[in-house]
């Protein structure tokens, strides 16, 4: 029994990692339960933060605005005549939500080549990149969570053309994510983070 106990305890600290964290309006909670022994999720914001000088609360606000934080997102289904569950509109997965072609621009730009959306690193390192991105092809402040998040959603292109403006859905999505940037960074600065 004794010999087990340490391969058992290494098996709940990776199934720790899998999970959805919970509470995940409070970023100090949701960093609280995704640090562990070799570093965690805040450490990989803080690098990501690093790389390309977006701050961790818009990082963390993306992400929670996109998957939920949740590894394997992937668009709801189309329903064929109502009922029969059919394509998905578009190859979005993981925890940025990030399309197929866009990933691997990512990947090509940056030489991870191995990098994967289900894998929380990569995704927040991938969010950083995408909004330094929209900073140096749009202008856009890299603390600016609401038109950051705008050309995260529409694209640099669309946003660029300003196909925003008679998107409401992209609008509210993008206030919601610049509301919960400024709740975690506060949040962050009580927790001491």
């Amino acid at each position: 029994m004794l010999r087990s106990l340490p391969i058992l305890l290494l098996l709940l600290a990776f199934a720790g990692c899998a999970t959805t964290p919970h509470n995940i309006n409070n970023v100090c909670a949701v960093f609280d339960q995704k640090d562990g022994w070799f570093g965690g999720w805040y450490d990989d914001a803080k690098r990501a933060e690093r790389r390309y000088g977006v701050p961790v609360p818009v990082l963390m606000a993306t992400i929670r605005t996109e998957s939920g934080f949740q590894a394997n997102a992937r668009p709801p289904r189309r329903k064929l005549l109502g009922f029969i569950p059919w394509k998905r509109p578009s190859s979005a997965y993981g925890y940025p939500q990030a399309l197929d072609g866009t990933w691997n621009e990512y990947r090509s730009q940056t030489g991870r080549w191995g990098a994967r959306r289900s894998n929380f690193a990569d995704a927040v390192d991938f969010v950083g990149w995408y909004h330094r991105e929209s900073n140096r092809r749009n202008g856009i402040a890299l603390d600016d969570a609401y038109n950051l998040y705008l050309a995260y959603y529409v694209g640099h292109g669309g946003y660029a053309r300003g196909s925003w403006r008679n998107n409401a859905h992209a609008r509210n999505a993008a206030a919601r994510a610049a509301t919960l940037a400024r709740d975690y960074e506060r949040q962050m600065r009580r927790c001491g983070r």
